[in-house]
């Protein structure tokens, strides 16, 4: 008989104090720099006007729904003893899957402006405006927001599957049946990550290419046409890059804990809560990680920063203040 999805309160678990102190210490850390690293980017990109480009909106909404997640559901997950309740869980888990698959969607999304940039550069421009990333930016946040609450509504409640005479209900945790698990797990990484795959690899095709014609017009020496298009070629290779970083961050911190949900499907094997816990955490540290990827990898980042850190931000019109983008030779 199908079992139906629920969530579920796992049982508190004993540790010393210098393990409680150790595990607090490190996921208070990647709270912070959740939080700290993308309210960074939050705002420099929307305090300069320069940043105001399509790509640099999907990545503004990007870094909000990882910020939210720092802030809103990061917290709770780390609470290890869960004194909220069966209704503060469901809204806790439900915002979790939201902010989760938003995160996804947004790169899908990036992925596919810089497959316009990079493939069809003449026609990026015109197709690819603040209004269609405006409605990029719609679709990840309605579909992530339908998902959340459609799981959240397939969620059984904790009547009768725990003894409550404790204040302690142990830790806040989702259970899935297996349909449920291999279904969400297909849905929002599975296919995702497949696209994303396919996309950025046609993108390293085309980016090579065009990078063997830079070579040769600069050893037949180039126009002033071609110079500007080389320039063009070079920023947008490097965004993709950047984006090939963004992808591999992301399969390397969600992999383990949707492959351990995948096999699951098959195998039914018990394992502590412990372990789920730290596979759940290991995908959150993917909201900590994409800003200092911008940080290491864009010279605007690096410029802004520094404009914030000494107080220019606070100047007039520094929201005007043009900062020259650095293009690196590959």
């Amino acid at each position: 008989m199908h079992r139906i999805t629920i969530l579920g309160i796992s049982e508190k678990q004993m540790y010393s104090l210098t393990i409680h102190i150790i595990i607090y210490v490190i996921l208070c850390t990647i709270i912070t720099f959740t939080i700290s690293g993308n309210l960074l980017v939050i705002i420099i990109i929307s305090h300069f006007r320069q940043l105001h480009t399509p790509t640099n909106f999907l990545t503004l909404s990007l870094a909000v729904a990882d910020f939210l997640l720092g802030g809103i559901v990061m917290p709770p997950s780390m609470i290890r003893c869960w004194y909220f309740g069966d209704l503060f869980c469901k809204i806790h888990v439900s915002l979790d899957i939201t902010l989760s698959t938003a995160s996804l969607i947004h790169l899908l999304f990036i992925s596919i402006d810089r497959y316009c940039a990079v493939c069809y550069p003449l026609h990026y421009q015109t197709k690819i405006t603040s209004c269609a990333a405006g409605i990029m930016i719609a679709i990840s946040w309605i579909f992530a927001g339908i998902y959340g609450c459609f799981m959240c509504l397939n969620i059984q409640g904790l009547d009768g599957l725990q003894n409550h005479k404790s204040q302690c209900l142990g830790g806040c945790l989702y259970i899935s049946s297996p349909l449920s698990g291999l279904v969400s797990s297909l849905l929002c990484f599975y296919f995702p990550g497949f696209i994303m795959l396919g996309i950025y690899t046609n993108i390293f095709i085309v980016a090579s290419r065009q990078a063997k014609i830079i070579k040769q017009t600069e050893q037949r020496g180039q126009t002033a046409k071609e110079k500007k298009m080389a320039v063009s070629m070079k920023q947008e290779k490097k965004a993709a890059r950047t984006l090939g970083i963004t992808i591999g961050c992301f399969f390397i911190c969600w992999l383990p804990f949707f492959l351990y949900s995948f096999i699951n499907t098959f195998v039914q094997c018990q394992t502590s809560a412990f372990v789920t816990e730290l596979l759940y955490w290991f995908g959150y540290l993917n909201s900590a990680f994409n800003p200092f990827i911008y940080a290491f990898m864009f010279n605007w980042f690096r410029k802004s920063f520094q404009i914030i850190l000494y107080g220019k931000i606070f100047k007039p019109n520094s929201s005007r203040i043009n900062r020259t983008t650095e293009v690196e030779a590959e």
